[in-house]
């Protein structure tokens, strides 16, 4: 559906403030990052301020040839830039949601978006000086706290180190550059697997991956930085395995906890299916939702048990972090692998992650 409405000055100045929960977006500009990175700017169907904390996300409510489906995506834009909001996509082979986005949603396409969501941002986790290390798609979020803090800081204490194939993989790739032009403290490097004959000055010119030898190379104070790490499941171990090694402080390391579907996968769809397709298990305990009743195993989870009851429920990471699956337990035992996206009170009140939820008695659920 597309929606025309030009907002006025008057209109815009005045906008109310988005707060959590369900939205109608529409999509005013569209650009493309890389030869397979795109991003969309959105506005609100009517004035609005959004309001999120840098390094949140977003999940999109979508409808795909009659298949309904939810996806998670960075926010890329910063809360200081308030009357617009920016996700950025990386398209992946096979990937149902990326492709869809890339080839079908046009400026005047309106969208449906539940959020923000997650606890990796810059307001649950403060820092003075920090360290940002990012590979691929995995740049969103430390390129929104970058904007953040070069807009509302003076002079933030940031390193910036990314990973990439080649220099046509580079997003951001201008705007890192005027930050890093603009603020002293503020240093940008790029590590490449595959450098071009034209390297930028924050290049580094030696071909490869990050190593703890690269890495006190460009970043010699790394361990006295509070580090952020955000890409592909096997970078980010690898950059934990990495740091133990180097004896840096643990309690300093923050990493994207969106789990191996994050994003746009190929997988996530297999995962679908895969937990929709359980056989019924007679040996575990019983799931009461309604009228509904089926029973579980002692390793399926209240999700698995949801939707193969066809029941409508949002489960965009599956892997308990954005909260989309939030339900109440009204009744019986439930073993919890994740609370991350419930608050003190919500979990007071037995709501759970549907995804992250195993029965541990006959239980009764409330959605």
């Amino acid at each position: 559906m597309a929606i025309n409405k030009q907002a006025s000055t008057a209109e815009s100045f005045s906008a109310v403030q988005w707060q959590s929960g369900e939205h109608q977006l529409v999509c005013v500009e569209k650009w493309s990052e890389t030869h397979d990175v795109m991003s969309f700017r959105f506005q609100g169907t009517q004035p609005v301020k959004f309001h999120f904390k840098p390094g949140q996300f977003l999940t999109l409510l979508l409808e795909i040839n009659g298949e309904k489906i939810a996806r998670s995506y960075t926010i890329s834009s910063s809360p200081s830039r308030p009357y617009s909001i920016v996700l950025t996509v990386k398209r992946i082979e096979g990937g149902k949601v990326s492709n869809y986005l890339a080839d079908n949603l046009e400026v005047g396409h309106m969208v449906r978006a539940l959020g923000p969501d997650g606890v990796f941002n810059l307001v649950d986790i403060q820092a003075d000086k920090y360290l940002f290390l990012s590979a691929g798609c995995g740049i969103t979020p430390m390129y929104s706290m970058s904007c953040w803090l070069t807009d509302t800081e003076i002079g933030p204490d940031i390193s910036f180190v990314h990973s990439a194939k080649s220099d046509n993989d580079l997003i951001f790739e201008s705007s890192l550059a005027q930050m890093a032009k603009r603020s002293e403290k503020f240093t940008l490097n790029y590590i490449l697997e595959e450098p071009g004959e034209s390297l930028n000055e924050y290049t580094d010119p030696l071909a490869g991956r990050l190593s703890g030898e690269r890495l006190e190379r460009l970043v010699p104070d790394y361990k006295t930085r509070t580090v952020f790490v955000c890409g592909p499941e096997p970078y980010m171990q690898a950059v934990k395995a990495l740091l133990e090694s180097l004896g840096f402080d643990m309690s300093q390391f923050h990493q994207e906890s969106f789990g191996s579907f994050k994003g746009d996968s190929a997988e996530l769809d297999a995962a679908k299916e895969q937990a929709t397709s359980h056989t019924t298990d007679t040996s575990g305990f019983m799931l009461s939702i309604g009228d509904r009743n089926r029973p579980l195993s002692a390793e399926q989870t209240l999700l698995d048990g949801i939707e193969a009851e066809g029941l409508p429920i949002i489960a965009a990471c599956r892997s308990g972090v954005c909260g989309a699956c939030k339900c109440k337990v009204v009744e019986g035992e439930v073993e919890s692998s994740s609370q991350m996206a419930l608050t003190p009170d919500e979990i007071a009140q037995g709501y759970v992650l549907a995804c992250s939820t195993k029965l541990k008695s006959d239980t009764r659920l409330e959605l």
